[in-house]
């Protein structure tokens, strides 16, 4: 399938078949492809947490109003991003950008204070929403490659942030839930795929000034 037909046949899944599971080899180029999205200065200040544990996605179910993608789904995955973004952050950036480039450390010290003075302007809660815009871009190209491989996918919002966070212990871990997604093949008792898909026309998105 194109993009545009992928885009076509995607929805928003709300239930899906639980018989059904992902080949582990479709997951691991999903992440993959996942891996390799842009984020600003390309510092990733997120993390996919894939919850298996059967009490946990309970839970989380609870927590987020018992929206049925999260007990069918193949794979559940809270989206939590870094709650401690510092120059320990932007380093460890930078060790991986000069091994990755085989240079010098030294050589990329410019690139190292230029980002952490961009950051210094933005307090605590400007970096958290700032993370999220970064997480969100990844979430979009997790989504495109799904669909591209014929798989339902489903970001959510609609879940209380705190009781996520105290459930997976994120505050310990310097993390804060930011969306749920869950992945998986719809069920065919699914209603919602047969409804007709509502998008603003082109001339509405697309203008030139």
């Amino acid at each position: 399938m194109s993009l545009v037909t992928s885009f076509e046949w995607r929805y928003a899944t709300k239930k899906y078949n639980t018989s059904k599971k992902i080949d582990p080899a479709v997951f691991k180029d999903l992440t993959e492809t996942v891996r390799l999205a842009p984020s600003s200065f390309g510092l990733q200040p997120y993390k996919f947490l894939l919850i298996e544990d059967k009490s946990k996605l309970e839970e989380i179910s609870r927590a987020a109003h018992g929206q049925p993608q999260i007990t069918t789904g193949a794979h559940v995955m809270v989206l939590a991003v870094e709650t401690n973004i510092d120059e320990k952050t932007v380093a460890s950036y930078i060790d991986k950008a000069a091994t990755a480039r085989q240079t010098e450390r030294k050589n990329l010290e410019p690139r190292e204070q230029f980002v952490n003075t961009v950051l210094s302007k933005l307090d605590y809660n400007q970096r958290i929403i700032w993370a999220e815009k970064q997480a969100f871009l990844a979430v979009g190209v997790f989504v495109s490659a799904a669909a591209e491989a014929g798989i339902d996918a489903s970001p959510m919002e609609g879940f209380d942030n705190a009781t996520v966070d105290a459930i997976l212990g994120l505050k310990e871990k310097n993390l804060t839930s930011a969306l749920l997604f869950v992945i998986g093949y719809r069920s065919e008792e699914d209603e919602f795929a047969a409804i007709p898909k509502v998008r603003k026309p082109k001339e509405e998105i697309f203008q030139t000034i």
